[in-house]
């Protein structure tokens, strides 16, 4: 019976502490597998710092190594709010909660302004959460909604980061149909201007 054997640690064996080497290749071996920020890898490199301890010559200079890895182009604080934003957009959530997320993750303010969603992203982003969670038009009784039923609706899209009269427009859409229109009306916009 040939399965997969995990690997044995001894009770109360610790890894090894860190030294230069191992602080890069823990730090190369995380952006190799998580689209990260510079602050989100500083906070995991000072981490396992905390964890493991450091036996290296002079103390470890964590804001320059991550600086550098930035210079590289490894780690792009730019291109992890684009992707970040647009992941939690197409999920359905709204722009407040895209930018407390992005705060979390430690980008600049500069940059979640400059990545901020549109009217039309923020609309889709609405229709989205209202498909998904089968929201005002989406919901599965069709007969007159029910008002506290509603409330909660609106009020999960608020705490979702969606503006309320965004939430009131999907809320109480006529049809999906109307749903959508609404929707695409600020992408008929976009392409007028």
């Amino acid at each position: 019976m040939g399965g997969y054997r995990q690997p044995c640690k001894r009770p109360g064996s610790k890894p090894k502490p860190l030294d230069e080497t191992r602080l890069q290749d823990l730090a190369l071996a995380y952006m190799a597998r998580f689209a990260t920020s510079t602050a989100k890898l500083e906070r995991y490199l000072y981490r396992k710092l905390r964890e493991r301890g450091w036996d290296g010559q002079a103390e470890p200079d964590i804001a320059a190594m991550v600086a550098r890895y930035a210079e590289l182009g490894y780690v792009d604080d730019e291109a992890f709010a684009r992707a970040k934003s647009g992941s939690l957009l197409r999920r359905g959530y709204g722009p407040r909660r895209v930018s407390q997320a992005l705060g979390e993750a430690g980008i600049a303010e500069a940059i979640r302004e400059d990545v901020d969603p549109g009217e039309a992203a923020e609309r889709h982003a609405v229709l989205a959460m209202a498909r998904k969670r089968r929201f005002g038009p989406f919901g599965r009784d069709s007969g007159a909604p029910d008002p506290a039923r509603r409330e909660k609706q609106i009020a999960a899209m608020m705490r979702a980061g969606h503006r309320l009269d965004s939430a009131l427009q999907m809320i109480d859409a006529r049809s999906e149909q109307a749903a959508e229109e609404w929707a695409a009306e600020m992408d008929d916009d976009d392409h007028e201007a």
